[in-house]
């Protein structure tokens, strides 16, 4: 035993430093930001787009244009081959625009199966499959599939502050992957089993966060915007629970923690926009930002009214949401609509 315990301390020393294949598809912001925190921790990263352009920039200048203020570590690798971003990797990172979610999947079929894929992306579809989830359950045949979101602006993430997310899977060992990678003294991850309805806290926040900017754009006060989280928090654990989610799920960082955050920071591209309608911004200044920004929540609105009207959900706040911005209401209404809500 005495002349074994070299080679076991050595085996258990290998063990400790190994390095775990990780590839993040998508070089926005948010999965650049989470390609630090995995290079942070050891991980060997490969971060893929689409674009070969792009992936040709930010070998050169290992700075995103959407996260301008960090410099991507010499040890990321970066590559516009889908092949090359996954076929080793032990797990998959989903981080691009979810309408773009299920065609990239589908290409990269053939290197990621029956590998873990953990969802950072955030949005409910159009068509058969209304979350990332169930496309990659039904046509990619594995239910090894995870879920990461909550309150952590990519910026923050990258800048290394606390921040604390949900983490849901259905599978332990693949929570307890996910973990040994991402957590550290500044990343915390809480562990649930709700996939579904941590993917529908990550998407319907940024709805709620619009309607929180046209408050504030009303110049209504933090009293005000309080009762609204309140009740978009009551929204999204009814909508939770009516598509076969956990209602406590509402209560994680990715239901009230990301709603809180979402909705009470000029930082979210989702509530700036609220913003300038509640404030009677002209149509040339919104039809400008909308032109210019991702606003996530503009397309979940869509996608999450034809689900609740396909499901026979009741939500008065989306309906409300979207007259308001495609019929033209009068913004004012969703504060008469707060004020008379049962």
């Amino acid at each position: 035993m005495i002349v074994n315990l070299p080679l076991t301390i050595l085996f258990v020393i290998i063990i400790m430093v190994k390095k775990m294949k990780v590839c993040i598809l998508g070089c926005g912001a948010y999965g650049s930001s989470l390609s630090i925190i995995l290079d942070e921790n050891g991980n060997d990263v490969t971060l893929w787009t689409a674009f070969e352009n792009e992936a040709k920039l930010l070998n050169e200048t290992r700075i995103s244009p959407k996260l301008p203020n960090n410099v991507l570590p010499k040890n990321i690798k970066i590559t516009s081959s889908l092949e090359e971003a996954t076929k080793e990797a032990e797990f998959v990172l989903l981080a691009i625009p979810t309408a773009y979610a299920q065609d990239t999947l589908l290409k990269a079929k053939d290197y990621i199966k029956n590998k873990p894929i953990v969802i950072a992306s955030k949005g409910i579809e159009k068509g058969k499959y209304p979350f990332i989830s169930d496309m990659i359950k039904n046509e990619l045949g594995t239910n090894n599939v995870a879920v990461i979101s909550g309150p952590s602006f990519a910026v923050d993430v990258a800048e290394k502050v606390p921040v604390g997310l949900s983490l849901a899977c259905e599978n332990d060992d693949t929570i307890n992957l996910v973990t040994k990678a991402l957590s550290n003294s500044h990343f915390k991850l809480r562990a649930n089993h709700d996939v579904i309805g941590t993917e529908i806290c990550g998407a319907i926040k940024n709805v709620f966060a619009i309607a929180a900017g046209m408050l504030i754009g009303m110049k209504l006060p933090e009293s005000t915007t309080a009762m609204f989280i309140t009740e978009s928090l009551n929204d999204i654990k009814k909508l939770i629970i009516n598509l076969g989610g956990n209602g406590q799920t509402s209560l994680s960082f990715a239901g009230v923690g990301d709603l809180i955050l979402t909705a009470t920071s000029s930082k979210s591209r989702n509530f700036s926009f609220g913003y300038l309608i509640g404030s009677r911004a002209n149509k040339e200044k919104i039809e400008k930002y909308k032109e210019e920004t991702t606003i996530e929540g503009l397309y979940t609105l869509n996608t999450v009214n034809e689900l609740i009207k396909k499901e026979n959900i009741e939500m008065p706040i989306i309906t409300l949401l979207e007259e308001i911005i495609y019929q033209g209401k009068d913004p004012q209404e969703l504060v008469n609509f707060l004020i008379n809500k049962d």
